[in-house]
């Protein structure tokens, strides 16, 4: 089970990190300074650091040479973004914001402690030029110690080709694939085997931001600009200068925002919100999408000269079942970890679970995969895991979210005073729908995804899947 240190003075925000991650399978340590994380802890013998930035005494970024070489995830509010990339130059393998989602905590914190058991046992050295200590292992192997992802398959090796020629170069990249492929994953490998290795990568979901909010969070903004700017803030843009922007989701940034981010690769500049100024900046942009680009720029939804912009490079993700053998390599591997994290490691798919496995479709891809492991290695009760624990029928083959729609709406005695809707007989499928229609006309979409237990980001995706286009005005606006 890895052992986990948090270094933070504020003690609501360490307990509730700490039983966030405890629920999660993790140990846990905790101390409310550098100082008495030295006086009570062998820090360089925990798997992960999560540190605040700013810290009574010495800074957070102290326990990067004290780990020793242990990661350190450095916690930062958005108006110290800045001294967050200075850390990650310093060392920290990552930064989060706060106040962090539940989930980008947890998909960080599972990150990090991958890449770091996946980190091959060579010098600095070679690991820095890509070079794995097992490649007489195969290609799958190779692949995954040298690029980060697991799959054999013909078009996953032709895509591990082409992310080798396109890393080294300043391009820009357009990923394309469905929701779940792991198209940060292709973005994180395209930054480790660049140039730019070493600087920062910034990666925002476009989708998850609030329109109102988008320009000031991209671009920053000075002080006055808007109601609320009470002072300056450097913007993502800006954070990433000298190393990446990856752009999640680009096919939901709002009209305004794609003709500054167009001045950013045409000039190589960028303007805050509310300056006459602009200052340059050095940012390879890797964007993202599960929408035709080309299709939305005939409409008018997208810029035509911005998508020409990002399209110099494009990589094709396949689908998890366009993918063949690798679906049961890649739950492998997902058994394994899970395993790890509650300390069995008797576990074993049943025959009818990986042939379960190998024909079903899909459609929320490896991230649904990874969701129904997780599912199966928690309710196992013997060491063989069956097809059935793996919930993958007609009525949980959305879900990817486990925990948080156990507490949807109706569900419990906290619910919402709508307790007149049919839930009894619907999928969780049809729950979400029936919820969303029900009440978006007077929620917000904050407000939408905390009744769901989900974030908002999980509520877009799930939108998007099934069709229920969000509202751009009304209630529904976060402003």
């Amino acid at each position: 089970m890895p052992h986990i240190l948090i270094v933070e003075d504020e003690t609501i925000i360490r307990s509730a990190l700490r039983r966030l991650l405890e629920r999660n399978q993790y140990q846990v340590s905790e101390a409310g300074s550098v100082q008495e994380a030295q006086e009570r802890f062998s820090i360089a013998t925990f798997d992960l650091i999560v540190s605040d930035l700013r810290l009574p005494g010495a800074p957070g970024t102290e326990l990067i040479k004290l780990g020793q070489g242990t990661p350190v995830l450095i916690m930062t509010s958005y108006a110290s973004l800045r001294s967050a990339v200075d850390s990650m130059k310093m060392g920290a393998v990552d930064y989060i914001a706060k106040p962090f989602d539940h989930d980008e905590m947890l998909q960080a914190v599972a990150r990090i402690l991958r890449d770091r058991q996946n980190a091959p046992a060579a010098p600095a050295e070679a690991r820095g030029n890509g070079k794995t200590a097992s490649a007489d292992k195969g290609s799958s192997t190779a692949a995954n110690g040298e690029i980060g992802i697991i799959g054999s398959c013909p078009p996953m090796q032709d895509l591990y080709s082409k992310i080798r020629k396109v890393a080294p170069t300043d391009s820009n990249v357009l990923i394309q694939g469905e929701s779940g492929t792991g198209k940060e994953l292709v973005a994180r490998a395209l930054h480790n085997l660049s140039r730019r290795a070493k600087a920062p990568m910034i990666s925002v979901n476009c989708a998850a931001i609030p329109e109102t909010l988008i320009e000031s969070e991209l671009f920053g903004h000075e002080k006055g600009a808007f109601t609320g700017a009470s002072a300056g803030r450097a913007g993502l843009v800006e954070a990433a200068d000298g190393g990446t922007l990856f752009l999640d989701e680009i096919g939901e940034l709002p009209l305004e925002a794609q003709a500054r981010l167009l001045r950013v690769l045409q000039e190589g500049e960028i303007r805050r919100v509310g300056s006459v100024q602009s200052q340059k900046v050095d940012v390879r942009l890797i964007a993202a999408t599960h929408r035709d680009l080309k299709n939305l720029a005939k409409i008018g939804q997208f810029r035509e000269d911005l998508y020409y912009r990002l399209h110099v490079i494009a990589l094709k993700l396949p689908a998890l079942r366009e993918r063949g053998a690798d679906v049961n390599e890649i739950a492998n591997a997902f058994l394994a970890r899970q395993s790890a994290r509650i300390g069995r490691n008797d576990l074993r798919f049943g025959h009818d679970a990986e042939q379960a496995i190998r024909h079903y479709s899909w459609p929320g891809n490896v991230r649904e995969l990874e969701n129904a492991v997780e599912r199966a290695v928690i309710l196992c009760e013997s060491p063989e895991i069956s097809a059935d624990l793996l919930g993958i029928d007609i009525e949980l083959s959305d879900l990817d979210d486990d925990e948080p729609f156990a507490s949807l709406p109706g569900n419990s005695s906290s619910a919402s005073t709508t307790s007149h809707e049919p839930t009894e007989d619907l999928s969780l499928e049809d729950y979400f729908q029936h919820f969303v229609l029900e009440h978006q006309d007077h929620m917000t979409e904050t407000e939408l995804a905390r009744k769901l237990g989900v974030s908002r980001k999980c509520l877009w995706e799930r939108r998007q899947r099934l069709g229920i286009p969000r509202r751009k005005s009304g209630a529904t606006s976060d402003s």
